[in-house]
């Protein structure tokens, strides 16, 4: 569980050892995971404190913002074996807490009351603390940023971990010592590791990797895939031969691109689940949804020679949720993905074909807060999360997208189709004032394409090189 900023003294583990200076303790955090919500290095000190120190009767040290004096106060801390805290309106009631008769200042801080205050000594004491050793672990995003709370972490004997974008994965050290440390508590300082630690610590631990390696879907991979529906040729080339023969085909598409360039390239089926239809059907929907049974031999396939896999959705006259929860049984295997493809999303009385379809950025970010919890229940690697789009108009407030879900790897796919300088305008029209998704996809229409970029051609003339790149 995460936990949000203060802290519960009855919740505390138990008291780890006495340092250097009388009356000071220490302690183990309970806590299997917890996060300090702070939004200062104050904070993150006074929070560090708190749950690394039960007592500290004799001193503390107390210093200014500025990094000269945090350096004095650190170093008398550390000779002492003391918490060490910046100077802001938490300060008092933390003294208290530790039950300080004194607070040793570095630079002009705010007075404490009711203890007795003198500043650092011009020497600092010489006689080293006695070493502690917790077993915790302390992810911080910056040492240098949050040094005061790093230095009150050490003198307790955590070990300090730097992890610049709050995630864990993208970091081969730092996954490299929660792998080998399963049990240790961890404490993260800042509100950016709130969201999602919990579940990147659990894959990192547990090395959920994805199929072709690493942690992450994006970056460090790019997916060259075949579009299209089993059995259907009119769909798409994966329609146009059947299980053994796609596997072939995708795997000779993979190769044109691994002799390119350097990196991981990844065969990827993109297969249409829930086809977009001409009539209402029974269900009303003007959706024809594909029994997972159909689906199974392709995805078998995929998963033995090492296929990434993407379930596309036109869900007609329904909604992008409703249709996913059909695919759960797919969507749970760690090779299997999502697309969403609003241009097929239509509103009631609207058919398709007469108009381009749309959906709100609500409907998208419901089913991906549905595909992450999916993710996380079952502790599957990163996922992509494919939209399709190719008008500005397809998907409303876009701004909106929430891409900050560490189980999914967000991909804007720019599916226009025609004369190559219609085609880079319109990537170059989605580009502008996009989210800040994960990667990238670039469509080559084989029969609708005026030409169709070749594998190289593709590569030096798609800017920023696509991450996935789909052939229909």
């Amino acid at each position: 569980m995460v936990t949000l900023t203060g802290h519960d003294d009855d919740a505390t583990g138990s008291t780890g050892g006495t340092g250097g200076t009388p009356g000071t303790t220490t302690r183990t955090p309970s806590r299997a995971l917890d996060v300090i919500e702070s939004s200062t290095a104050a904070q993150s000190a006074t929070g560090v404190s708190q749950r690394f120190f039960t007592s500290a009767r004799s001193v503390v040290v107390v210093a200014r913002h500025d990094r000269a004096a945090q350096r004095r106060g650190i170093a008398e801390a550390t000779t002492r074996g003391v918490p060490v805290l910046i100077s802001d309106a938490s300060v008092p009631r933390e003294v208290e807490r530790l039950g300080a008769t004194t607070v040793l200042t570095s630079g002009r801080v705010r007075a404490v009351p009711g203890v007795r205050t003198r500043p650092v000594p011009e020497k600092p004491a010489t006689s080293p603390a006695t070493e502690r050793s917790s077993d915790a672990i302390v992810l911080t995003r910056s040492r240098s940023a949050n040094a005061v709370a790093v230095a009150t972490a050490r003198i307790a004997g955590a070990t300090v971990l730097q992890v610049p974008d709050a995630d864990p994965r993208r970091s081969a050290s730092v996954a490299k010592t929660l792998r080998s440390r399963p049990d240790s508590p961890v404490v993260a300082l800042g509100r950016p590791f709130a969201r999602n630690l919990a579940y990147t610590v659990q894959v990192v631990r547990r090395d959920v990797r994805q199929p072709a390696g690493g942690f992450l879907a994006l970056p460090g991979k790019r997916y060259t895939a075949m579009y299209g529906h089993p059995g259907a040729p009119q769909l798409g080339v994966l329609g146009e031969q059947g299980v053994s023969d796609s596997v072939k085909r995708v795997e000779r598409l993979a190769r044109k691109y691994r002799r390119l360039g350097k990196g991981t390239v990844v065969p990827t089926f993109e297969i249409i689940a829930t086809i977009a239809s001409g009539g209402p059907g029974k269900d009303k929907n003007y959706s024809t949804e594909t029994p997972v049974s159909k689906l199974e031999p392709l995805v078998d396939a995929a998963a033995k020679h090492g296929i990434y896999v993407i379930l596309d959705l036109q869900p007609g006259r329904t909604d992008f949720l409703t249709q996913a929860k059909r695919y759960r049984s797919l969507l749970e295997r760690p090779n299997v993905g999502l697309a969403l493809d609003p241009e097929w999303r239509l509103k009631p009385g609207q058919k398709h074909l007469r108009q381009i379809g749309s959906v709100k950025v609500a409907e998208i970010n419901r089913t991906a807060d549905w595909l992450a919890a999916l993710t996380r229940r079952r502790t599957l690697p990163q996922k992509l999360f494919v939209l399709h789009q190719f008008s500005t108009s397809m998907i409303a407030d876009r701004s909106k997208l929430d891409t900050g879900h560490a189980e999914l790897a967000t991909v804007l796919h720019v599916d226009g189709s025609g004369p190559q300088g219609a085609k880079q305008g319109t990537w170059a029209t989605l580009r502008r004032d996009a989210p800040d998704v994960a990667g990238w996809g670039w469509k080559n229409f084989i029969d609708e394409d005026e030409p169709m970029l070749t594998a190289q051609q593709t590569w030096d003339r798609v800017r920023p090189r696509p991450d996935l790149i789909t052939y229909q």
